[in-house]
């Protein structure tokens, strides 16, 4: 039997704000995002505005409810990773809480094409449409997504483009030399009224302290604690001092007066993020831009100390060995057989304990390697107090060697060669914002300037030694006129301040004193 099909075609309806009919609904709860991109006063006026706006705007359409404003003030547009105030209407959407969304411009709701066709996306499968008010685009048109594609990407160029315009107007302030710094997590210096690095006496005093410190011999961690129980806060206001903080104030150069400007660079306009700048594009230096905390030799002192304490290998294998300054021995005594130092080590033999030194190479690999005598620490202790005592016995005749020292240390005038290397880098610098010609390769006047910057930096090394032995001999004479008596004990602050090097010979010890004395004591 033939049936008489009876079909009603039902329309369907259009549909918006999750997943009830538009009709179904009395009113649409509608959002509205507003942003701007910086915290200056003209854009907090034009956030005021649109906060203003669109309460307006949402409340006399008597078929929507307002929904809430949700405003990001000063934050970039270029990701939405830092965007509390839209990432909590996505999740409100996302909860059923809002029925359509009216912002300013798509620019104003993101600048990321990825993360606007994301955001977008994930509302239209909730049927939340968005309205940019600019464009006078609903993304739930047919015609939307199409036109949003083609926005968004132009949305994208204009943050590149601002994002190259922001770079270009740093890079100028760098070829100007005008240095900016954040004070706040500075230590030693602050800004004056007209935005100038001044220095900051109180914090200024723990710097001096710092780079002092490290020269007499004493390591990161030993400074941090040195500052903690002086109840010294960080430049962060924390009482914890980590060892790479106190590392970065001995290699900060800004503490003579320099700044090195564009340390670091942004790899991604999108993400910000940045990355040590290993000569991908340029670095300015800018010399004397402000006052100085530390004289610059003794910066060079330090910078060179760092090396040495970083490189510090010994032996027959020149392995590589960490630095020690627990005690002032260590890292000082040196075997003349295998050139490795001695390490200090507590015997426990038979119940009876002792302390003494031995050569790291007979401890790591055995006698056969070195044969090296242990030696007491009373008496390598006993000797260093012996070796000074024979310098203060014979003083006058020290003292006429300090002076031929010191004579020896000024021979060379070296800032007649920095000047001339100054002067050979003004003019490479000036021939490198004319390479537009063409006529010189680029590279080679880099290589140039990279050349002289190394000598330029040679040259002040070495200057900073012989400043550095000067005031060591200085150290040394002072000590003589002062010590009229012998010494009767061992004193650990004395020998860091004086003893260069031990050396253990099968007969003897060698010991080197900082300002260039030598002297023997037999066993």
């Amino acid at each position: 039997m033939e049936l008489n099909k009876n079909i009603t075609v039902i329309p369907a309806r259009k549909r918006v704000g999750n997943t009830v009919a538009y009709e179904e609904r009395p009113k649409l709860r509608v959002a509205a995002y507003c942003r701007v991109s910086t915290d200056s006063d003209e854009q907090a006026t034009s956030y005021e505005a649109q906060v203003e706006h669109y309460t307006r705007f949402i409340q006399k359409n008597s078929e929507w409810e307002l929904a809430g404003i949700f405003a990001d003030d000063g934050i970039s547009g270029t990701n939405t990773k830092k965007r509390e105030e839209f990432n909590r209407m996505v999740e409100e959407c996302m909860a059923g809480q809002i029925d359509m969304i009216i912002t300013k411009s798509i620019s104003r709701f993101a600048r990321n094409t990825l993360d606007c066709l994301k955001y977008i996306r994930e509302l239209k499968e909730k049927n939340i449409p968005v309205f940019f008010e600019k464009e006078n685009i609903n993304t739930m048109d047919s015609k939307g997504e199409v036109l949003l594609t083609i926005m968004a990407s132009l949305a994208q160029q204009e943050s590149q483009s601002l994002s190259q315009n922001v770079k270009l107007g740093l890079q100028y302030r760098y070829q100007n030399g005008e240095v900016q710094v954040n004070h706040n997590r500075f230590l030693g210096y602050t800004k004056d009224n007209d935005g100038h690095l001044m220095v900051e006496p109180v914090e200024a005093e723990v710097v001096k302290k710092i780079y002092r410190e490290y020269l007499e011999g004493a390591s990161l961690a030993q400074i941090g604690k040195s500052l903690e129980a002086d109840g010294v806060l960080t430049a962060a206001g924390k009482a914890h001092w980590r060892p790479s903080t106190i590392k970065k104030i001995l290699s900060n150069e800004k503490y003579i007066g320099d700044a090195l400007l564009q340390k670091t660079y942004t790899v991604d306009f999108l993400t910000k993020k940045r990355v040590k700048n290993n000569g991908i594009v340029p670095q300015y230096y800018v010399e004397n831009c402000h006052e100085a905390i530390i004289p610059r030799d003794l910066y060079m002192q330090v910078q060179d100390e760092m090396i040495r304490r970083a490189n510090l290998h010994s032996g027959s294998h020149m392995k590589k060995r960490v630095y020690s300054s627990k005690y002032a021995l260590s890292s000082m005594v040196y075997c003349s057989k295998c050139g490795d130092i001695y390490r200090r080590i507590a015997w426990n033999n038979r119940g009876k304990h002792s302390v003494v030194w031995r050569c790291c190479t007979r401890v790591e690999y055995g006698p056969d390697k070195c044969d090296a005598e242990t030696v007491s620490e009373d008496a390598l202790q006993s000797v260093v107090v012996t070796a000074i005592n024979r310098v203060l016995g014979d003083r006058d005749t020290i003292m006429k060697t300090l002076q031929k020292n010191i004579e020896a240390v000024i021979v060379q005038d070296q800032n007649t060669i920095i000047e001339d290397v100054d002067n050979r880098l003004k003019e490479l610098q000036k021939e490198l914002l004319k390479l537009v010609d063409g006529k010189k390769d680029y590279n080679e006047v880099a290589d140039e300037i990279y050349r002289l910057r190394e000598l330029r930096r040679d040259v002040l090394s070495d200057k900073a030694d012989r400043e550095g032995k000067k005031k060591r001999i200085g150290e040394m004479d002072v000590f003589l006129q002062q010590q009229t008596t012998i010494l009767e004990e061992y004193d650990e602050q004395l020998v860091r301040r004086l003893i260069e090097k031990i050396t253990v010979y099968e007969d003897r010890f060698a010991v080197e004193f900082k300002s260039g004395v030598e002297t023997d004591v037999e066993k």
